[in-house]
């Protein structure tokens, strides 16, 4: 067969087995489209498909078919980062400083302090830490992993629960988008590589000089322009950032906190970002699956894997109940944010694999992050769901959206 026959083959996977799944198991509740697919690569990656059924494996995943499903899963990828920086509201976060940054420094502090403490005692051990890693990059980045917040994913999941559009939920995301912005500050500082670091610091001057007359021409141009230029400029900053060092995926960030959401209609927002998940985003779980590996030594994954997510959800929740004696919130509000500012889902992915990609981890700290991620978003809609229903917080808004 030829590699476009294989390709299309590859691709019918990829669309048609984790929607049957999740749309015929009724299972919904648990796990979201999304989570679903990411299972979906894991399984048709190495570490099961590849051990299960090795000749058909080989046969579907060969290296051209797979070079072109990373190339979709680049674009589809830099597309969904740009657009999770333009949905920051980093105004609101300040109109509400206090309580922002209290509530996004704890649960941002707690779980990576946790995180480094965890990952100090995964480096005691062989073959976690990648071959280009530093230590205390390998301690930083398993850190930044366990504090993590999806904020896309999180959007969805204040949308299946109705509570997008209530003052809990924008409380939320204000709280999210903060962790979001030191996030990725810190994989810039993880990335920084001291021997091209002039190139590196030059395309963050540039960056920060070329913003200003591109803003001013966003701000003239008309909407169904802006989409376009948007486009345009994702390109420019994901390949200065790649060219300096910095990893595409930084660039694409940046690329999109320094536009405004108000320059886009909300609506038409929402469905290209539903059109990305739609379309694009299988084919980026498809290639996370593909880099999965449980070579270290059989279970030892799955040990990893369960000290993540007692770290990461632990963290979180702690965080969020000192943020509410703190700030004095009502009784149950800590827990359902804990619960909901806990789930990782695609930036916690997109986040291990920049650092797959630099060799700072190996295939099997990545799988180890990566069933993290997958157990923690399952994990919220279950826990929070019950409590909004039973009113545990005694406030309208909660009783409203467990309605």
């Amino acid at each position: 067969m030829s590699t476009t026959e294989i390709f299309l083959i590859a691709m019918l996977v990829i669309f048609t087995l984790p929607y049957l799944i999740w749309r015929y198991t009724n299972i919904d509740y648990f796990a979201p489209l999304v989570i679903v697919q990411i299972i979906g690569g894991v399984l048709l990656g190495p570490g099961v498909l590849g051990a299960v059924f090795p000749d058909y494996y080989h046969f579907v995943f060969t290296q051209p078919v797979v070079h072109s499903l990373n190339g979709l899963a680049w674009w589809g990828v830099m597309i969904f980062v740009m657009m999770a920086g333009i949905e920051l509201d980093l105004k609101l976060a300040w109109n509400f400083r206090r309580e922002s940054f209290v509530t996004a420094g704890l649960s941002l502090g707690v779980p990576l302090a946790l995180g480094c403490l965890a990952a100090v005692i995964l480096l005691g051990q062989h073959g976690w830490i990648g071959a280009k890693g530093m230590s205390w990059q390998f301690v930083l980045g398993i850190g930044m992993a366990c504090a993590v917040t999806a904020l896309p994913v999180l959007v969805l999941l204040l949308e299946k629960l109705e509570m997008l559009r209530l003052p809990i939920g924008q409380r939320i995301l204000r709280y999210a988008s903060l962790d979001d912005v030191a996030i990725w500050g810190v994989l810039a500082i993880i990335m920084l590589d001291w021997e091209r670091v002039g190139r590196q610091l030059g395309f963050l001057l540039v960056f920060a000089l070329v913003t200003i007359p591109f803003r001013k021409g966003m701000l003239k141009a008309q909407e169904k322009d802006r989409w376009y230029f948007a486009l345009v400029w994702l390109i420019l900053c994901a390949l200065g950032a790649d060219w300096a060092g910095l990893h595409f995926m930084v660039g694409a960030f940046l690329a999109g906190v320094v536009m405004d959401a108000s320059w886009f209609n909300q609506e038409k927002m929402d469905q290209f970002r539903h059109n990305i998940l739609l379309a694009v985003m299988p084919v980026f779980f498809l290639s996370t699956g593909l880099k999965t590996n449980w070579g270290v030594g059989g279970y030892a994954v799955f040990y990893a894997a369960g000290l993540l997510v007692l770290v990461s959800v632990g963290g979180k929740l702690l965080a969020a109940q000192a943020a509410g004696r703190i700030l004095g919130w009502r009784a149950g509000e800590a827990s359902i944010i804990g619960w909901l500012l806990q789930s990782k889902g695609l930036i916690e992915i997109v986040f291990a694999n920049i650092l797959l990609d630099k060799q700072i981890i190996t295939n099997d700290t990545f799988t180890a992050l990566l069933l993290m991620a997958v157990a923690s978003t399952m994990l919220t809609v279950p826990m929070v769901a019950p409590k909004l229903a039973a009113g545990v917080a005694g406030s309208d808004e909660l009783k409203q959206a467990g309605a």
